[in-house]
């Protein structure tokens, strides 16, 4: 591994660039990220300068909505909505409800462990 160095004043710095590409992190991904800041900084330091930050946070993101589908489905099975047609604010209402259960789980699973 080569370095280049500038200089500043009396001193030189190497010139380090994260080689890191840019991906699209939702939801769960911008909670895991605070959630590393906040309770868990030296994993986030660490993520950050060794460039895998954003690939963890994308693999979250991604596992999380794999599992939000999949819960839902199975809540779904268990607990069947009631008619869209005949009475959609009751579908809402159940429907958020079997999202909020889903998504308490995959919270304290995956993005606050």
């Amino acid at each position: 591994m080569e370095l280049t160095y500038h200089r500043k004043g009396d001193y030189l710095f190497p010139n380090l660039t994260i080689q890191e590409t840019e991906v699209q992190i939702g939801k769960y991904g911008m909670l895991r990220r605070t959630f590393l800041k906040e309770h868990k900084n030296s994993l986030y330091q660490s993520l950050l300068l060794t460039g895998k930050l954003n690939s963890h946070l994308e693999e979250i993101e991604k596992t999380a909505q794999k599992r939000l589908e999949v819960q839902i489905a199975k809540l779904l099975e268990k607990n069947p909505a009631p008619s869209k047609e005949e009475n959609p604010m009751a579908w809402t209402a159940h429907m958020n409800s079997l999202t909020a259960t889903a998504e308490e789980s995959i919270l304290t699973e995956l993005v606050y462990s």
